[in-house]
């Protein structure tokens, strides 16, 4: 059975991926003053996916790019809302065999970097993404209020179904 914070983390992602269902690609590319667009920020999280779940946890790549255009503090820019999306679910993808192994006692070990400990153990960095989704899930219906979307899904959607509250 899924350990239960990977069933929270697939419901974080459905909830992710029902903020972004609709958005025109020319609107994924819109900034609004310092904020970076919505196509930028699916490019972020596919990159913060591929550094915890791909590189630090299983040593592999797909995309090096994300790692110098999409990490924390790299510069603005308007990727495709298309080609992100697709970076997304392809590291998602990736990833997923790997959540799928999670156990109490894995996510108590350490992610490593070369070979070498981060500091942080593989249940910590899953409570980070996990909020770092919901903060940007925030953010993204924000600035689709600015760009004058209508009828934007409500959070948080229907959990007790889809990843209620269950022991280990």
């Amino acid at each position: 059975m899924t350990h239960p914070l990977i069933d929270q983390f697939h419901f974080t992602r459905r909830e992710w991926l029902r903020g972004l269902d609709g958005i025109p690609e020319a609107d994924g590319s819109q900034h609004f003053g310092p904020m970076n667009c919505i196509s930028w920020t699916v490019g972020h999280l596919a990159w913060h996916e591929q550094r915890y779940w791909l590189i630090r946890a299983q040593g592999q790549v797909l995309y090096p790019e994300l790692n110098e255009l999409f990490a924390y503090g790299a510069p603005m820019s308007a990727p495709s809302l298309k080609e992100m999306l697709e970076k997304w679910q392809t590291v998602t993808q990736a990833a997923d065999p790997f959540l799928a192994t999670l156990t109490t006692a894995s996510l108590q070990t350490e992610l490593l970097l070369d070979g070498k400990p981060v500091g942080q153990t593989v249940g910590s960095a899953l409570r980070r993404i996990t909020y770092h989704y919901w903060y940007h899930i925030g953010e993204i219906q924000a600035i689709r209020q600015m760009l004058g979307h209508a009828n934007l899904p409500e959070y948080v959607g229907d959990i007790e179904a889809e990843a209620p509250y269950r022991p280990e």
